[in-house]
């Protein structure tokens, strides 16, 4: 049975922990492998090659660390569907649906290829007699980052390029769920030239996480997943002096007004609930139609959409859907069901007790619509993570608008209308870190930022895009003066021009 290795100075180890954890075929229920749950001291042996290398490549010219970044690139893009494949196999998610996510990983490694302009310092001369001042941003040292089970290529390409371009070196710790596609992205990185222990890549549970959090020597450190542990990993990591940027969970709103095409608006809504089985952060899980009437319109539109889903295996190419990435996972997904209907929703579809044809062990759950979902249930406030739609209807775009303000969470949001006051004033005044006027997954493009509000974010700086580069970097300014004489006698006055 395949174990999936560690990855350390440059070479892929066998870890010596004696935990293990199974990684299983979310189609078939069938275990494949297993990843070691690695011990502290591999996490330090990690960092140990991760210091190793950085003098070197901190100090190598920006432009040269972007044509290591070019080749990575390069490679990507020619093995992008062997990366969707390994994705498939552990999360899975559609072929397609794989391809996407590897794209948008790609388009950050692209942005990552333009650190030269990216770091471009400031100068000014003359801030004083004979005085001038420059000011650049330098790396940080060694940074580390954790990564969640939905996006198991894509999130960690949102992290390490930009951290490694920057001149950081970078240690990794992927989900124990589908770890592989890291791998696969991993050996295309060290085929671009990269030196030894730019990145290093460890298995692990909490005993990982703790350590990297507690690590003398690891100066910052990325984290994505749900709202409690990326309030301990932000809380734990700066309390050891570490800067933190981690990202947590979302509930996110779709308020669509009387006036919006109800056919669009029920298509955006199944590729934004539905798509990856709902298992995104940016997944629209609560359609906030304006009026009864409206609402009316968008159950009728939405319903038989759902019920038609084609749900499979990603080795079925007609497949819009796949199954969740794990037993556990699925029984948690149908209990919100189950409670959602014991709150007194009106279960529209009911995606429970689905089985693809030929998968009867596979985790899937069907597609799910809820009508009638009041603001004190489970399902609307809490995350399912899972394909499961909440209607709750609204009687004006202000008690619209209100309900998203006072959600603790606020990572993306969206409007579908033809209004563009309402569109105008629902940008400026909602209060949620990403908002899309009639796109209903409003992902930053990667020379952009992505980050939420509220309890979906902690820290101060969003992931990739520019914020990227200042997470990964700080600021430095140098005053100089070079005159032949620098003047006569102390000074003991601020200084002033």
């Amino acid at each position: 049975m395949n174990r999936v290795q560690n990855a350390i100075g440059g070479e892929r180890t066998d870890s010596a922990s004696k935990r293990a954890g199974a990684l299983f075929n979310p189609a078939t229920g069938e275990q494949t492998g297993e990843v070691p749950l690695s011990t502290a001291a591999e996490l330090d042996d990690a960092v140990a090659a991760a210091r190793a290398a950085l003098p070197e490549w901190a100090n190598m010219p920006p432009l040269k660390r972007a044509r290591f970044m070019f080749k990575f690139k390069h490679l990507v893009e020619t093995h992008a569907a062997d990366i969707a494949r390994a994705i498939s196999a552990e999360h899975g998610k559609t072929h397609d649906d794989a391809l996407g996510e590897v794209q948008r990983g790609l388009e950050v490694i692209e942005f990552a290829c333009g650190i030269p302009s990216l770091l471009k310092g400031e100068f000014s001369r003359n801030v004083g007699p004979n005085v001038d001042s420059y000011a650049d941003r330098q790396p940080l040292g060694v940074v580390a980052g954790i990564t969640p089970f939905n996006f198991p290529a894509m999130v960690p390409l949102w992290m390490y390029p930009l951290a490694v371009a920057c001149g950081n070196t970078f240690v990794l710790k992927p989900s124990e769920k589908d770890p592989s596609a890291v791998m696969v992205v991993y050996d295309l990185f060290q085929q671009a030239g990269f030196p030894d222990g730019v990145l290093n890549v460890v298995h692990g549970d909490k005993e990982v996480v703790d350590a990297i959090l507690h690590h003398k020597d690891i100066k910052a450190v990325s984290f994505v997943g749900s709202t409690p542990i990326a309030e301990y990993v932000y809380s734990t990591g700066t309390a050891n002096g570490k800067r933190v940027q981690a990202l947590g969970g979302a509930k996110n709103h779709m308020v669509v007004m009387p006036d919006a095409d109800m056919s669009k608006a029920a298509d955006a809504l199944m590729g934004a609930g539905y798509g990856s089985a709902g298992e995104r952060c940016m997944a629209i899980s609560v359609a906030v139609p304006v009026g009864d009437e409206t609402a009316d319109a968008l159950i009728e539109e939405l319903a038989p959409r759902v019920r038609s889903l084609k749900i499979g295996a990603a080795s079925d190419p007609d497949a819009e859907m796949g199954p969740l990435v794990s037993k556990a996972h699925q029984q948690k997904v149908l209990g919100y069901i189950d409670a959602g209907v014991q709150e007194g929703a009106d279960l529209v579809v009911d995606g429970r007790g689905f089985k693809a044809q030929g998968f009867d062990d596979g985790y899937f759950v069907g597609g799910t619509l809820f009508d009638r979902v009041s603001t004190d249930m489970s399902i609307y406030k809490e995350e399912i993570f899972g394909p499961v739609l909440s209607v709750v209807r609204a009687d004006s775009y202000e008690t619209a608008a209100n309900m998203i303000n006072v959600h603790e969470y606020g990572n993306g949001t969206a409007i579908f209308t033809r209004d563009g006051n309402a569109a105008r004033a629902f940008a400026d005044q909602i209060e949620v870190g990403m908002v899309g006027i009639n796109v209903p997954i409003p992902v930053p493009v990667a020379y952009h930022s992505f980050g939420g509000w509220k309890r979906s974010i902690f820290g101060d700086h969003a992931i990739y895009g520019p914020e990227g580069v200042r997470f990964y970097t700080r600021l430095k300014t140098v005053t100089t003066r070079w005159p032949e004489d620098i003047g006569a006698g102390a000074v003991y006055t601020f200084p002033t021009i």
